[in-house]
């Protein structure tokens, strides 16, 4: 497959990857993620100054009207400065649920500020027992009168604790499992009724549990009828995660290399041992292998829902996931004990990498996906 990029393609990412080496430094990110926020709120500004939060959202949106390929673009840079900010929870999961299902007064309140970087928004789809089954919803919503109310808890909200708007999944009808009866809320998580607790995950990264209680939230879309956008837009999101992968198996496969070149043992360097050049020839192998799926996945993300799109992301997943495993353990064994102090940086691509493999569904769980859809078929 012959993938070049177009100019603005090849500008698109040349800015991102200028932004993330001028700013995110080994040492910054250690900042960033000690703060507060867990982010750099700054890079998010530049973020949204450099018009790289607005690139998947229509013109009329205030957007450049970019697709899958450039969302991978950008996040295969961010993965590369194994980036902090929750630019895929708020720009593309959030920003896409609201686009798909908002409508235009709530479009134009919300999309026009996640679009800036003024609005950072978070989503919670999971909940302790979903277990990568988004439609596995125990939190209830109960209309009164005009408005709607909501109590449950939801889990792994990565965001959630600087969200200006958290979109929360809530059933209206059905049993727990049933994918129909869900329905999606906007909800201000400073509200009466909303309490969060803020942890840090394996990454670096900051995210909360969300506790609700009867807390007022407004209804996206119709009532009940928002599973289908939620797994549309979760292939998006898989999609963005896979190039985050990329960026950051090449990074991990670089300071690899790097590290074979120098690192000395018996008076030469280790790269010179011929066993150690086939390990990391299988990096990049695994590198290249993932790279082609994450490309893959990018040109459909933006497809019409289909058995057959849904088909091929979950087989992007699978490959990216596991590829992704065997970088970072290659990473650690290749580099010795050095690699599992918190002092050096590829020990932090590596937990990164393994969260990637985890979110929207770990290579099991997609696998499994994958064969039933050619069952149904």
């Amino acid at each position: 497959m012959d993938f070049k990029l177009t100019e603005e393609q090849q500008m698109l990412q040349d800015t991102a990857a200028r932004l993330v080496r001028d700013v995110y430094t080994f040492e910054k990110r250690l900042e960033f993620s000690d703060s507060e926020a867990g982010y750099s709120t700054e890079f998010w500004q530049q973020l949204g100054e450099l018009g790289l939060t607005a690139i998947p959202f229509s013109e009329e949106l205030g957007g450049f009207g970019g697709s899958g390929v450039e969302t991978m673009l950008i996040m295969e840079q961010l993965g590369r400065g194994i980036c902090l900010e929750p630019y895929m929870e708020s720009v593309i999961l959030a920003g896409g649920l609201i686009g798909q299902l908002g409508s235009d007064q709530q479009k134009e309140e919300l999309l026009g500020a996640i679009a800036s970087g003024e609005l950072q928004a978070a989503v919670a789809l999971e909940e302790p027992s979903s277990h990568y089954n988004l439609f596995d919803v125990q939190t209830t919503a109960r209309q009164n009168g005009s408005s709607w109310n909501l109590s449950g808890r939801k889990a792994v909200v990565i965001g959630g604790h600087t969200a200006g708007k958290i979109l929360v999944s809530a059933r209206t009808a059905g049993d727990v499992r049933d994918q129909q009866g869900i329905s999606l809320f906007i909800i201000d998580p400073n509200a009466a009724g909303v309490s969060r607790r803020v942890y840090s995950t394996v990454d670096g990264r900051k995210g909360c549990e969300l506790f609700l209680d009867n807390v007022e939230g407004e209804l996206l879309g119709t009532a009940g009828e928002a599973y289908d956008a939620i797994r549309y837009q979760s292939g998006r999101a898989i999609a963005a995660l896979c190039g985050e992968a990329v960026g950051a198996m090449r990074t991990a496969c670089d300071l690899t290399l790097e590290y074979l070149k120098t690192r000395k043992q018996f008076g030469v360097p280790i790269g010179k041992f011929q066993v150690l050049q086939h390990r990391m020839v299988d990096m990049v192998s695994e590198l290249e292998r993932a790279t082609s799926m994450a490309i893959l996945a990018a040109c459909l993300a933006d497809d019409k829902d289909s058995d057959e799109r849904s088909a091929k992301l979950s087989a992007a997943k699978f490959v990216v996931n596991r590829a992704a495993r065997y970088v970072a353990e290659q990473c650690i064994q290749l580099h010795g004990g050095i690699a599992m102090t918190w002092e050096y940086n590829g020990a932090h691509y590596a937990k990164r990498l393994v969260m990637i493999s985890h979110q929207f569904g770990d290579d099991d769980h997609h696998l499994e996906a994958y064969s039933n859809q050619l069952v149904v078929a």
